[in-house]
């Protein structure tokens, strides 16, 4: 039985990238016996894995926690993807000196990085520190520019031809595997801008396409009567609200709130259940009697298997999951946030969902739309949901090659 140490980075925002981590490294250890794998991750992806038994590295409590930056970024709900990347520069080289001093002190086979862009740049202007294979996992492809501000549109083109660069100047990336989740159609087939490649064509000569990764198989909770059950729900109607791993969306948990008023007063016996997540206090969230708050839902992909209705931010984990559930659903892409509008374009294609607006969305309007959704059934294509296999069976693959120990 081989034996290999894996040292896995799970470096995105919220909690939605630590679920199909976990996924991959558990069907990682599945394909390979003999694996060790060991986290490195700030909050609230570090308490989850910790949560889950996973040994996360002491030097994980000096990782910038890049969620608090996001935080401070945005304006209500709304996120400009490229302010915070600007502000997150200084948290960029706090995790590279981290992630630097770990791999020389401690040796790795392998590291797999998931949206950890500032160790890809940094082992691309440091070959030297690569001392073992590098995986990188990515969603999306490339930054557009969400207003005419020519700030914002010079920052992305920057960014742009920094993340086209290898592929420009036809020279081996710093990952020795880039594993992208989600299927060719979902990059848009636009260049990275004037005089850049095209988006589809890097990531088809760049990455190789995993579908999509869930902590779960759908079809073991496609008996929502038995999930509901298990869950202690009866048979009232039920409305999930989540807004995902950060505090970004407590006004959208507002809103639901007073949606609820409105749908109360047409069904009374709706059961609307919010879900504040780990970094937002229950109790800073204002809504009316009658409306219950969580702080946090381990497996909260079951309560939406559960659920009549799903109300959501427009992140790619929490959006597909109730997609692959079958269930109808609302979502509100974090306004100015590129990565969640290319998430609202890549759903639209699939039919799922229903996107709205929140600095446009009244309480009367966001209630009509629920109370249309209820009892209502999907007719979306089925989400393909073997992603966490296929980019562990590749990764497996990446470790037996013949540079391997």
């Amino acid at each position: 039985m081989d034996h290999h140490r894996v040292l896995y980075v799970s470096g995105s925002l919220g909690l939605g990238h630590v679920t199909r981590d976990l996924a991959i490294a558990l069907e990682l250890r599945r394909q390979l016996p003999g694996v060790e794998i060991s986290w490195l991750a700030a909050h609230p992806a570090s308490m989850l894995l910790e949560q889950a038994g996973e040994p996360v590295v002491p030097e994980a409590a000096a990782y910038a926690n890049e969620n608090e930056l996001a935080e401070l970024s945005a304006q209500g709900s709304s996120l400009n993807l490229l302010r915070y990347l600007i502000r997150a520069r200084g948290a960029w080289g706090q995790n590279v000196a981290v992630f630097s001093r770990l791999v020389k002190t401690t040796p790795f086979d392998l590291v797999i990085g998931d949206e950890t862009y500032e160790l890809t740049l940094a082992l691309r202007e440091n070959r030297r520190l690569k001392t073992f294979k590098f995986v990188m996992i990515f969603d999306f492809v490339g930054l557009e520019a969400m207003t005419a501000n020519p700030l914002e549109n010079l920052g992305v083109y920057i960014w742009n031809r920094k993340w086209s660069h290898d592929f420009r100047m036809r020279r081996p990336p710093s990952y020795d595997l880039g594993l992208f989740v989600g299927e060719a159609e979902d990059v848009p087939d636009a260049p990275f801008g004037i005089g850049l490649p095209n988006r589809r064509a890097f990531a088809e000569a760049m990455y190789r396409f995993v579908g999509f990764v869930f902590p779960f198989d759908p079809r073991d909770l496609m008996d929502r009567v038995e999930v509901r059950r298990r869950l202690g729900y009866g048979d009232t109607p039920l409305v999930i609200a989540s807004i995902g791993g950060t505090s970004i969306g407590r006004h959208l948990l507002e809103l639901c709130g007073a949606a609820y008023r409105h749908i109360q007063a047409k069904m009374p016996s709706l059961r609307l259940v919010l879900v504040a997540g780990p970094r937002l206090g229950a109790d800073t969230v204002k809504i009316p009697p009658g409306v219950e708050i969580r702080q946090f839902i381990p497996d909260l992909y079951q309560h939406f298997a559960a659920c009549d209705v799903a109300i959501v931010q427009g992140g790619a984990t929490s959006t597909l999951e109730v997609a692959a559930l079958r269930r109808p659903f609302v979502y509100f892409p974090l306004e100015g946030h590129s990565e969640q509008a290319g998430v609202a374009k890549m759903l639209t294609r699939r039919g799922a969902g229903t996107p709205m607006q929140f600095s446009r969305t009244t309480p009367e309007e966001l209630a009509g739309k629920v109370l249309g959704l209820l009892g209502s059934e999907v007719s979306h294509p089925v989400i393909p949901a073997d992603g966490a296999r296929r980019a562990a069976s590749l990764i497996a693959g990446l470790l037996a090659g013949p540079d391997s120990d």
